[in-house]
């Protein structure tokens, strides 16, 4: 079969364009915004050396605000089908030309791979497996201004794949460049997080507590280490104005000297308790740090802290790390913990709750958890910068049961996650029978305004993995078996 014509190609892509020219209108801040009337813009920029907005990078974009300028499913009956690759699949992704990329790790032999995927069903079109690292390293990747995907691999090394199809009309992915951080990161560390900065720099940091820039267009690697015993065990999130990186202990903002090296502009500590929780994987704040804010989409910084008895959102200022507010979250569910990125869009963030929720494995050094076990509590919140930023507000707080990292879109003003029922109504425990629901979630009040149930099982377990609304509409999501694609009839 030769290979689609350039044409038919741009047949099937202009809906995605327009979604991603609305989007980008959205956060410019321009007559679109007024007229959408929607209270959830700005969100951080688009990036010149990332993919489209809202599909670039597991959490949306760069900033991490879990926000997509794409509409999901539309009206009329929901459907779901299951792509199986016998893999847990944290990261979908899907780049200029339409095809979702997803980076999924095997149950068995735990080698990460690479699947690219047919747009319109789902199926994986070809594979390209990575040297094996630790358990989180390489599951944070990103697509680049080239649909290439930007990631780490056992082995150090920070490479580009490429999907290509050839004359006879067969897809290959391949490692399109390679440079290796072996000096720069230890042997026995791992890339946990890697994000873009404005000068086309790669940004990464490690579980150890290594923060570097890295540009492959000339070999050069900077790196700074920050205190001992700080571990970094979730991505990071960078903005025009910097890099933010939550370690176990604090959350930093940083930049880098005309050389590439990180210097540290402000540094916020938090309150981390007394010891990892169940349904976190490790000991400290679970949050990517959320870029959000009314003017451009990046005048604050958040993320959930780890204290013992009610855990508490915090959002600085990020031109000098100056607190907003330190508000408790997750009060109606009654359980203290996130392991995920908060949804940031215009003056809102959106919380879900993660204590309880039953991994089947955590990352090596993570600690016993205390208690040893919990029912998982769930609990979604969301909170409001006020007008004049002197602090912040709770909207509404509710006891939804999230099993996925919601995701919000400004073109249709919905919030969108999976749901883990519990097999008996009305209580918390977990089991292997548990039913699965996507769910759409209305902002303004946190109330589901529609479902639909997509499997039962452990097949199904979405393990708290962040979906991704695709330029057709179809809302993918990865499960601990391979990939969900819901979509409208």
């Amino acid at each position: 079969m030769p290979p689609t014509p350039r044409r038919a190609v741009a047949r099937r892509l202009l809906p995605a364009a327009t979604a991603w020219v609305v989007g980008a209108l959205l956060v410019a801040g321009t007559p679109a915004d007024a007229a959408s009337g929607s209270p959830y813009t700005p969100v951080p920029p688009a990036h010149p050396y990332a993919g489209p907005v809202g599909t670039a990078t597991m959490h949306g974009d760069t900033g991490s605000s879990d926000t997509t300028p794409l509409a999901g499913p539309g009206a009329g009956s929901l459907s779901s089908a299951r792509t199986g690759l016998f893999s847990a699949c944290p990261t979908i992704l899907v780049g200029a030309d339409g095809y979702p990329v997803a980076l999924c790790t095997p149950i068995l032999g735990q080698v990460p791979t690479v699947h690219l995927l047919d747009p319109d069903t789902g199926a994986s079109l070809t594979s390209l497996a990575l040297t094996k690292g630790s358990l989180l390293g390489g599951v944070y990747a990103y697509i680049d201004q080239d649909d290439r995907l930007v990631v780490v691999d056992g082995s150090r090394s920070l490479l580009r794949i490429g999907h290509h199809r050839d004359a006879a009309g067969a897809w290959r992915l391949s490692v399109d460049s390679s440079l290796s951080l072996a000096a720069a990161v230890p042997a026995d560390d791992a890339v946990t997080g890697l994000s873009p900065d404005w000068r086309g720099r790669v940004w990464f940091a490690t579980g150890g507590g290594v923060v570097g820039t890295a540009d492959d267009t000339t070999g050069t690697v900077r790196t700074l280490a920050l205190p001992a015993g700080e571990r970094i065990a979730n991505s990071i999130s960078t903005a025009p104005q910097g890099t933010a990186v939550t370690t176990t202990h604090a959350t930093y903002l940083l930049t880098a000297a005309a050389d590439g090296t990180p210097k540290t502009v402000w540094r916020q500590a938090y309150d981390r308790g007394q010891a990892r929780k169940p349904g976190l994987l490790s000991w400290g704040s679970g949050s990517t740090p959320t870029f959000f804010g009314p003017t451009d989409g990046t005048d604050y910084v958040t993320i959930v802290d780890n204290a013992d008895s009610t855990v508490r959102l915090h959002v600085y200022r990020t031109s000098d790390g100056a607190t907003v507010c330190s508000v408790p979250v997750l009060v109606a569910a009654g359980g203290p913990g996130s392991e995920n990125s908060p949804v940031g869009a215009g003056r809102s963030v959106f919380v879900a709750g993660t204590y309880g929720y039953p991994y089947p494995a955590v990352p090596g050094g993570a600690g016993a958890s205390v208690p040893a076990s919990a029912d998982f509590a769930g609990g979604l919140t969301r909170i409001d910068v006020r007008a004049d930023g002197s602090g912040c507000d709770p909207v509404w707080d509710n006891a939804l049961r999230s099993a996925a990292v919601p995701k919000l879109s400004t073109a249709d003003g919905r919030l969108r996650t999976v749901l883990r029922d519990p097999v008996i109504p009305g209580t918390r425990g977990t089991s292997l029978l548990d039913p699965y629901r996507y769910a759409e979630i209305d902002p303004a009040t946190g109330k589901v305004t529609r479902s639909k149930l997509v499997g039962v099982g452990s097949l199904y377990d979405t393990l708290q993995m962040a979906g991704t609304v695709a330029p057709d509409g179809s809302y993918l999501q990865g499960t601990v078996t391979g990939v969900l694609r819901i979509t409208a009839d």
